[in-house]
Parts: C-alpha cells; sequence; structure tokens
C-alpha cells in the first residue's frame, strides 16, 4: 500500500468550521458554475451534467458555484480517457454510475460508523476534526481494496476465452431471511441495524471463504456468483447451516441456479439469476432449492443429495421444477437416525 499510512490525532485547540471541513473533503472552494466547468475542460455541458447525475449527485442552478479545481480534474481525466479511446462516452457515464453507487454507500456506512464510535458528550468541533483526520487513511485503503479486487477479476477475466469474457457459465446463488419484513415492524432500529449487520458479515465471509464471489447484499438478501456448481452448492449449504445459528437470526432460504450470465459493471444479469430468485422465493426456511442445470452438474457428486419436488408455478414461469439439495452424510445420519 506504499508508506505507512499515519493517523494524527488533531489539535483540540484549532477551530474547524463546517466550510472547513467541506473544503478539506471536496479538495478546494467551490467556484466554478456547471458551463465553466464544462468550458474548462472542453466538453458539452449536457454531457457534464449526465456524468454530474450518474454519480448520484442532484442538479445544481446554473449559475451556482458548487464545482471545485477537483471536478474540473475528474471530467478532464474521465474525457480523456474517451479521447484516448479508453471509454465511450456511453461506458463513461456506466462507469460513473457503478463509482457512484458503490461509493455513496461506502460514504454513508463510513459516516455512521464514526458517529457510532464517537461519545455523545464530545463536542461537534473535536468530533468532525478527528472525522477530518481518518478521511486520507480510508482513502488509501480505498485504492488497496480496488487493486485487490482487481487482481482478482483480471485473474478470473484471463482464464476464459476472451469471446467469453463477459458473458460465461456460472452458477448464481440468492439467500433471504425467512419473516425479514414483519421483523422490520417488531425491531427498533438499533436492533434492526445490529441483525442486517450481523446477517451481511456472515454472509460475506462464507462465500468469500469458499472462493465465490459476492454481487451485492440488499438487507434481507445477499446475491452471489460461483465459478462452478459444487463451490456454489458448499456457500448456499453453509449460509442456510450457519446464518440461524446467530443470534436472533431467522431461518434462510436459498436458490441456485446453472446457466449462461452476463457480468456489466460489478452486476450480473440473465436467466439464472431470474431463476436463482424465484427458486428462493417457493424454497422452505432453511431449505436449499436448484434448478435442472445445477442438479444435473452435481448427479455425479456423492458429496450431495439431490431429492427433486414438485413442479411450482411461479411469477414468469408456468412451471419451475426445483430440486432439494443437501449434503449426503447429513442424510445419511438423518436416515440412521430414522432407522433405529
Amino acid at each position: 500500500m506504499g508508506d505507512d499510512a499515519e493517523v494524527t490525532d488533531p489539535d483540540p485547540s484549532a477551530d474547524t468550521s463546517p466550510a472547513d471541513i467541506e473544503r478539506e473533503l471536496l479538495g478546494g472552494e467551490r467556484r466554478h458554475n456547471r458551463a465553466e466547468v464544462a468550458e474548462l475542460v472542453g466538453v458539452d455541458v449536457a454531457h457534464a451534467q449526465q456524468l454530474w447525475r450518474a454519480l448520484g449527485f442532484a442538479d445544481v442552478d446554473d449559475d451556482q458555484l458548487a464545482f471545485t479545481d477537483r471536478d474540473v480534474w475528474a471530467l478532464r481525466t474521465v474525457d480523456q480517457l474517451g479521447k484516448q479511446g479508453w471509454l465511450s462516452e456511453q461506458m463513461q457515464v456506466s462507469m460513473a454510475r457503478a463509482l457512484g453507487q458503490s461509493l455513496a454507500r461506502l460514504a454513508d456506512w463510513q459516516l455512521a460508523a464514526i458517529g457510532s464510535m464517537v461519545d455523545p458528550e464530545t463536542p461537534v468541533d473535536s468530533a468532525m476534526q478527528r472525522a477530518e483526520h481518518l478521511v486520507p487513511v480510508v482513502e488509501e485503503l480505498i485504492g488497496y481494496v480496488w487493486r485487490r479486487h482487481l487482481a482478482a477479476s483480471a485473474a478470473r477475466a484471463l482464464a476464459v476465452d476472451r469471446d467469453d469474457f463477459a458473458s460465461h457459465t456460472m452458477a448464481v446463488g440468492f439467500a433471504d431471511l425467512v419473516g425479514f419484513t414483519s421483523l422490520t415492524r417488531e425491531l427498533g432500529e438499533s436492533e434492526l441495524g445490529a441483525l442486517v449487520e450481523a446477517f451481511e458479515s456472515k454472509a460475506s465471509d462464507i462465500v468469500a471463504s469458499v472462493g465465490a464471489r459476492l454481487v451485492k447484499t440488499i438487507g434481507d438478501e445477499v446475491l452471489f456468483t460461483a465459478d462452478d456448481a459444487a463451490m456454489a452448492a458448499e456457500v448456499g449449504l453453509q449460509l442456510s447451516e450457519q446464518i440461524p445459528q446467530l443470534a436472533n437470526i431467522p431461518d434462510l432460504r436459498v436458490g441456485l441456479a446453472l446457466g449462461t450470465v452476463l457480468s456489466r459493471l460489478g452486476d450480473v444479469y440473465g436467466e439464472p439469476v431470474n431463476l436463482a430468485s424465484r427458486l428462493t422465493s417457493i424454497a422452505r426456511p432453511g431449505s436449499v432449492l436448484v434448478d435442472r442445470e445445477f442438479a444435473a452438474a452435481l448427479e455425479a457428486d456423492d458429496r450431495w443429495k439431490l431429492k427433486r419436488v414438485p413442479p411450482r408455478p411461479v411469477r414468469g414461469y408456468a412451471l419451475l421444477h426445483p430440486t432439494r439439495l443437501r449434503r449426503a452424510d447429513v442424510v445419511a445420519v438423518a436416515d440412521r437416525g430414522a432407522g433405529t
């Protein structure tokens, strides 16, 4: 990560105003309106505004001094990437949207985390000073994590045919908590936040430890992908086994599907994604359901026990033909117990 980053304590005697903090975070004074930014870079105002919106920021008035020299630098950098043939205008907008969505969530989490660690009795100025000193350290960590993920993604991309770069066969898994909607009405904000944090943290650990990839978490849901059915099966079963063991966490249900998936800007699309979601919706609490292609890929693997369940109509499909997935050794133990 380069030189060791040092977190220094702020000078408690220094007065820090909200304007000082904003200036530090933005990298300078707000000195330009949107027309000036576009003119300095040499792009259309409409394209600059499109990128601004894609980042997730609200429109500003024409004459409002809302932009800094860093904003000019960022727009110029993106424009240069386009002129050099790296990014089309459409891809510039897509990249801005992906960055905006990912980093907005990270910024919200960081602010909430800092707020939870600061003593309520701490003066606002002092608390904001400490947060200000954390920013460059976290910024460096973000770069480090991004590079590690980029290296891992590049290794996976180089392992497949170039024609298969964006669209290839993989396993997709959905998992969601049973009865989460009713829980949101029963729990307080802090309790609900703790539950979601525990769920997302454990799910992320399981997905990563097996070697699969977490695509996204949405409150009570997790979407992940894996290179093959066996890896996804291990993730799905570990999720169903371990998540309910957490305190105050309800049962989990999991759907797994196998097929051609399109990967685009960190998200995944295609029939397996839809199938995994539908399978989750009809799975019983604590169970893992898979589609026919997924089941066929595991038939010769004696680690798993597959049992067909009756076809079910679901939204978008006349009939879905699910198969229940369990560990073969667990089923064997259960059968011996039933026999005695």
